[in-house]
């Protein structure tokens, strides 16, 4: 019943996950059709190896994002220090 209503009135996707700013994972609301955006910016269907990829993505975004918010705050201390 779930894939006759995607059928008839389309998929409605959700945001499940924020990879980073530009890659995001979706799922449909009504039959879990999981879907993520690729290189291009794409829709493609969420596979065990795009989720992989995604993690790897997920880990290297957060690591630069950290590093940089730290350079920012010991770059503010140097003004303030002097």
């Amino acid at each position: 019943m779930k894939n006759i209503h995607c059928l008839v009135f389309g998929h409605d996707f959700k945001v499940t996950r924020n990879v980073t700013y530009h890659v995001k994972e979706y799922a449909c609301k009504t039959c879990k059709k999981q879907l993520t955006t690729n290189s291009n910016g794409s829709l493609i269907e969420l596979t065990p190896k795009f989720k992989e990829i995604n993690d790897v993505l997920e880990h290297i975004h957060h690591k630069r994002i950290s590093k940089t918010n730290r350079q920012k705050i010991d770059s503010k201390l140097l003004v303030f220090s002097h």
